[in-house]
């Protein structure tokens, strides 16, 4: 059964006035919202950055790997889950060391956990980002012993533009195309889980927000008018079907980027369908919120991961 939550937090803050260089540094600062973590020096993971996980047109894609301290048997039947973090940033800023604390909080609690990098638009428009985002979960289930990988238990969480990948990821299968040619083509892109940050998950809906409909525009490579097909496809509503990731989505009542309907437009598609998940709606937060809110939603998100990753 999918549930709906509702929590209390006081956002003051007015951004309606901001310019398109301000959305995007609010996209992507919002997505820093799992920091503030502490653990002892014995638990530190072993991280290495800058793994080529995948090459288009001679452009070499990267992502950070934290590794447990106490994963040192990469057999499947001790191999650990994977959390693969996806940025925000509008799809046209951000980057993969924007969440290198998150990371390592995951594989201090035994996760394999990913950080990748994915082209950007303008120079890159959509399907560049989904393709990436799929070669990255490719290279993982190909490279799963090196690692220390279940490759069965590969979730995915993502900030505002990085849900929405992650949800694509949910909600995709090869038979629907846009694997890219990065490498990898004998793996599955799909994943067995999904955490959602404030991500859209209807770009063609009436309701975008003026000062983030300039943002899609630019994703898509152009207005809705003129890329209706796109704008379908770059959807992960245009996905649904039984059989899809279990999904938890966070979302502020308050959003001034991405309305929140947009999770619960999620929810009911996942409820018709019958996937297991929740929407979480923080009554009065934004796009992002505080260090009390942060602790809860990390720990769900923990949780969440723990009920669909570990049993």
């Amino acid at each position: 059964m999918l549930m709906c939550l509702f929590r209390h937090f006081r956002q003051d803050e007015s951004i309606t006035q901001m310019n398109i260089r301000q959305f995007v540094a609010f996209f992507i600062l919002s997505g820093l919202c799992l920091t503030s973590l502490t653990h002892s020096a014995a638990d530190e993971p072993k991280i290495e950055y800058d793994v080529v996980y995948g090459e288009v047109d001679g452009t070499e894609l990267h992502m950070d790997i934290a590794v447990p301290a106490k994963q040192n048997n990469a057999k499947q039947n001790n191999a650990a889950p994977c959390i693969v973090v996806i940025h925000g940033g509008a799809w046209t800023a951000g980057n993969k060391k924007d969440h290198l604390a998150e990371i390592k909080h995951f594989s201090k609690h035994g996760y394999v956990s990913v950080s990748i990098e994915y082209r950007l638009c303008p120079k890159h428009q959509f399907p560049a980002q989904i393709e990436d985002t799929k070669c990255a979960i490719r290279y993982l289930r190909a490279n799963a012993s090196q690692y220390g990988i279940h490759p069965g238990k590969i979730g995915a969480l993502g900030f505002s533009a990085g849900a929405h990948l992650s949800m694509l990821l949910g909600t995709m299968g090869p038979e629907n195309g846009l694997e890219g040619k990065g490498g990898w083509p004998d793996q599955s892109s799909k994943v067995q889980a999904v955490v959602s940050f404030y991500g859209p998950t209807k770009l063609d809906a009436t309701d975008i927000p003026k000062g983030s409909v300039p943002l899609v525009s630019a994703f898509i490579g152009g207005s809705q008018k003129e890329k209706q097909v796109a704008y379908r496809q770059a959807s992960p509503l245009t996905y649904v079907s039984s059989g899809d990731a279990p999904m938890l989505l966070f979302h502020g009542t308050k959003d001034p980027l991405v309305p929140h309907n947009q999770s619960t437009k999620m929810a009911t598609a996942m409820t018709r369908h019958n996937i297991p998940g929740r929407v979480e709606l923080l009554l009065n937060a934004g796009h992002g919120w505080g260090d009390k809110e942060s602790e809860r939603t990390r720990n769900s998100t923990l949780a969440f991961f723990g009920k669909h990753l570990r049993d």
